[in-house]
């Protein structure tokens, strides 16, 4: 999901009214008492590994003789209480980091880490997407500065063998963006999904502006679904820990609504008509959810819009 943060400090470089000055400063004010009430819940999953939850994207961690391994560290101001979460699970402090894609909530807290030694991985539309100014739903979003940067990249993934475990990263292709990356822990039987899944908080968010694709949705689906089996963990993007049963649930809505939109499109709708149809009713359950229905269904049919396997470069 995109920087929270980057619409509020765009507006506050922008206000050149003391009204708007002070309006913004209070928004300022109000997303630092956020930062200050989040609680990082540390959820063990296994010997030497856990998830932790708090603000923003999920973190999976593990940790071990050979060091500590995370994947994603939320926003920046969370930092230090990751960090707190992180020793009281009697871990070293953080040696490796792998981002599942580019967005804030994901990688806010890169600088923090990469300045404390961290070794920082992702996809190469990663690195290449933080080093320029992205779009996003709420604004622009800044380039990252060199701290926060992926010093190592891939293309189609890595392997890394750490603290007895083989960790298989895989890049699934324009997905919620077009940097995205699945991490398994072999050993464990831990599967992280990024926003590739998001489990019974929101509809999916395709990042569009990053490449995103809803076939590619489906397809990462589809391809973590051949890698679990009924004892699998699943760390989602966002929402709960889930199981094989929860990722087929979200598999075959993503392959309900894209038939339906497809099948529409076909018919000659528009982007109108097919969101009256209400293809996505009925998961669209929850009233706070950061997506809701008609904007999951634009995301749809722009996607099937647009050619297959895509390779539009980030920009």
């Amino acid at each position: 999901m995109p920087n929270q943060l980057s619409r509020t400090f765009a507006a506050l470089l922008l206000a050149s009214s003391p009204l708007a000055l002070s309006a913004c400063t209070e928004s300022i004010a109000q997303e630092a008492d956020r930062f200050a009430a989040v609680e990082i819940k540390a959820q063990p999953l296994g010997e030497g590994i856990a998830v932790l939850i708090g603000a923003g994207g999920n973190i999976g961690v593990s940790y071990g003789p050979d060091g500590t391994v995370l994947i994603d560290d939320q926003f920046a101001p969370l930092t230090p209480k990751i960090q707190a979460a992180i020793a009281d699970l009697g871990a070293e402090p953080v040696k490796y980091l792998i981002n599942t894609h580019w967005h804030g909530d994901h990688t806010g807290g890169n600088e923090n880490f990469g300045k404390a030694g961290a070794l920082i991985m992702a996809h190469d539309h990663v690195r290449e997407r933080m080093l320029g100014i992205q779009k996003s739903g709420r604004g622009n979003d800044p380039a990252s500065p060199g701290e926060a940067l992926p010093t190592v990249t891939y293309h189609d993934g890595l392997k890394l063998h750490l603290n007895g475990d083989e960790v298989h990263v895989k890049h699934m292709k324009h997905g919620h963006t077009d940097g995205d990356s699945i991490v398994f822990w072999k050993k464990a039987n831990v599967l992280h999904m990024g926003d590739l899944f998001f489990n019974k908080v929101t509809l999916p968010f395709i990042d569009l502006n990053s490449g995103g694709n809803a076939r590619g949705v489906l397809a990462a689906a589809e391809k973590a679904l051949t890698m679990v089996d009924d004892k699998t963990q699943i760390i989602p993007g966002h929402g709960p820990m889930a199981t094989k049963s929860d990722l087929i649930a979200y598999r075959d809505m993503m392959q309900t609504v894209i038939t339906a939109v497809e099948q529409a499109q076909g018919e000659g709708k528009s982007l109108e008509a097919v969101q009256a149809m209400k293809p996505a009713a009925q998961w669209d359950t929850n009233p706070e959810a950061f997506i809701k229905g008609d904007a999951f269904v634009e995301a749809v049919y722009r996607s099937l819009q647009r050619p297959v396997h895509s390779e539009e470069q980030p920009h």
